[in-house]
């Protein structure tokens, strides 16, 4: 089996786009259905990194309402297809570091957000072209923590753990990482508060220098 230089392994919200006013929007739409109040940006986004469904269902929970509501994951993704792109960008400086990480190396993308508007938003950035394969939380595997949709790209990368970064911004990043036996690179940047990483970077330039490094690192290995 051939033995790749490095694969990164990029989350997508907090770590490639900062998409918080999008989600929280999108939430408020949802609980305005049920006749609930607003939910502030901030109160949303530490609902963010466990799926939609697990973030509707704490939205609803926080208001009062049934978590197990028929419709509300159903009203959520409506709103949220309509809002995907109306805020959300990369952090700066993010799409040259992909494109230098996939130039060093490949790259994949592993969220839980549902596959399609991933890609909808890799797609608007101009970012698909440099990521070799790209698994949401409806893609087929258990979503993050779970380890398995991270081992299996590994194995599709034709690499080893070893030579394996992953890069996220919350604890539920760096424990799918700690399964999978793969490097951790916390982006202190993005909001899902990640800690117990490997390594830490706090913008752009920080995880460009981060993947020199670890690519030369991948190389030294053989």
């Amino acid at each position: 089996m051939m033995q790749r230089r490095a694969f990164f392994v990029f989350d997508l919200d907090g770590t490639i786009i900062d998409s918080r006013r999008d989600l929280a929007e999108s939430a408020n739409d949802m609980l305005e259905t049920y006749g609930a109040g607003p939910l502030s940006i901030e109160a949303v986004t530490g609902m963010v990194g466990e799926g939609a469904r697990v973030l509707v269902e704490r939205a609803l929970r926080t208001r009062g309402l049934d978590p197990a509501e028929p419709e509300a994951l159903a009203r959520f993704l409506a709103s949220y297809d309509r809002r995907l792109l109306v805020h959300t960008r990369p952090y700066d400086g993010l799409p040259d570091v992909i494109r230098d990480a996939a130039r060093r190396g490949v790259v994949a993308v592993l969220t839980n957000k549902p596959e399609a508007p991933a890609r909808r938003i890799l797609d608007a950035f101009a970012l698909s072209g440099s990521i070799a394969w790209v698994v949401g939380g409806d893609s087929g595997f258990a979503r993050k923590p779970d380890p398995s949709a991270l081992v299996d790209l590994v194995a599709r990368a034709e690499t080893t753990a070893a030579k394996t970064m992953m890069v996220g911004d919350s604890p539920v990043d760096a424990e799918t990482a700690r399964r999978a036996g793969v490097t951790f690179c916390a982006a202190l940047y993005g909001f899902g508060r990640a800690t117990g990483g490997d390594i830490a970077v706090a913008s752009a330039a920080e995880l460009d220098a981060v993947i020199r490094t670890f690519t030369m690192a991948a190389s030294a290995q053989g």
